[in-house]
């Protein structure tokens, strides 16, 4: 199949923009596990947030406007996640896969007053343990920085040409699912695909659309009905396309369309660029490399492409920002992407990347080496690009 075009810089495109405040997405680091203090928000500390199996306790629930830092611990013996939910359900902050003794830093820009709730997953399953944390008063955006607003201003367009892209491929897969094109349909998977592998981190904050969207099988014992991309997947490589393959397909693009202009009305921060940057990397690391994403098409190095390609366009759009107040940190994130990508490009067959069960054991280490080193330097921008 066709490869989609990469840019080797930003696109520019129209954005349509609205305030969003409350979509300033986190930035987050990998730390060892320690004992969480008590210090609270406005204080110079960070919050700490104990995540045990059965609660999610908070050293404070209010804090002032500003950068505010959570420290969140997992004490128990599953996997967990923690978030911050705007009104809605809408996703401020997250971080993902904090395994039983690791503890992960997330850092917030939250300039406005407001009500928000805080849920920790044990077994990253569920609605979560929630509780609700208030922020009082206002705060300067870290975008009166003259880099760090065109920095923004940068990743806006990146996500509105993404988005528009999105839509594109999603009519022409669509179209050809729906004439029962099966060999058209299969081509254009991965491709239709790409863009929303590419800007995630800021689609997926739009509560049940992701899940309507891009959701696998496992969305049935949540109680949501199996649709979107994964659904039509299982059609094409698995099941044969079904009598309501061709209302999936045509709900599918009506979501991507509402997905695609809700995404074009977030307004990001230095830190929301910085954490989407290492939430695709993690991506990575819990789904395509596991080859756990496509299932039944095996096509989870598309995927793979995508995730990265939009890591590294959020990290272009910083440039300017990292290289001015940690040069070693940009030297660094240059040559680790640029080694990843290589090891990733030998995976392609002409255009088109090999299936994923074509890899072998020694493949996989290899790329999880080279990741994992990657997502350590990438792991470190929040704390350069925060507003000072």
């Amino acid at each position: 199949m066709p490869r989609p075009a990469l840019r080797p810089a930003l696109r520019v495109a129209p954005v349509a923009v609205s305030l969003a405040a409350a979509l300033a997405l986190a930035g987050c680091a990998d730390k060892p596990a320690t004992t969480a203090g008590s210090t609270a928000a406005g204080a110079g500390g960070p919050i700490t947030v104990n995540a045990t199996d059965t609660a999610c306790t908070l050293s404070t629930t209010t804090a002032k406007a500003g950068t505010v830092t959570f420290k969140v611990t997992n004490s128990g013996s599953k996997v967990n996640e923690f978030y911050l939910y705007a009104e809605g359900d809408r996703i401020v902050s997250e971080v993902e896969n904090i395994t039983p003794g690791l503890s992960r830093e997330l850092k917030v820009e939250l300039t406005e007053p407001g009500t928000f709730t805080t849920s920790c997953k044990p077994g990253m399953v569920g609605d979560g343990i929630r509780g609700t944390f208030t922020v009082t008063g206002t705060a300067a955006k870290g975008s009166t920085d003259a880099k760090v607003a065109k920095a923004i201003a940068d990743y806006k367009a990146f996500v509105a040409s993404e988005a528009d892209e999105f839509v594109e491929n999603t009519k022409g897969f669509v179209a050809a699912v729906k004439a029962g094109d099966v060999v058209k349909a299969k081509s254009l998977y991965a491709q239709a695909r790409h863009p929303w592998e590419a800007i995630e981190p800021v689609a997926e904050s739009f509560g049940d659309l992701d899940p309507k969207i891009d959701g696998r099988e496992d969305v049935i014992a949540d109680g949501m009905a199996f649709t979107g991309y994964h659904r039509l997947e299982k059609d094409l490589w698995k099941d044969g396309l079904q009598k309501d393959s061709g209302a999936i397909a045509d709900q599918l693009l009506a979501d991507v369309t509402e997905i695609a202009a809700k995404s074009k009305t977030v307004e990001p921060t230095a830190l929301s660029i910085a954490n989407g940057a290492k939430a695709l990397l993690d991506e990575v690391a819990t789904g395509k490399i596991t080859g756990e994403e496509e299932r039944y098409s095996h096509t989870d190095l598309w995927d793979f492409d995508g995730n990265l390609e939009g890591s590294r366009q959020a990290l272009a759009a910083l440039r300017p920002v990292i290289a001015e107040r940690d040069p070693a940190l940009q030297k660094a994130l240059d040559a680790d992407f640029t080694e990843l990508s290589g090891l990733l490009a030998k995976h392609k067959a002409g255009a088109d990347y090999k299936s994923y069960t074509a890899l072998t054991a020694a493949d996989l280490k290899e790329l999880t080496v080279s990741l994992d080193a990657l997502s350590e330097q990438v792991s470190k921008v929040p704390g350069v690009v925060e507003a000072k």
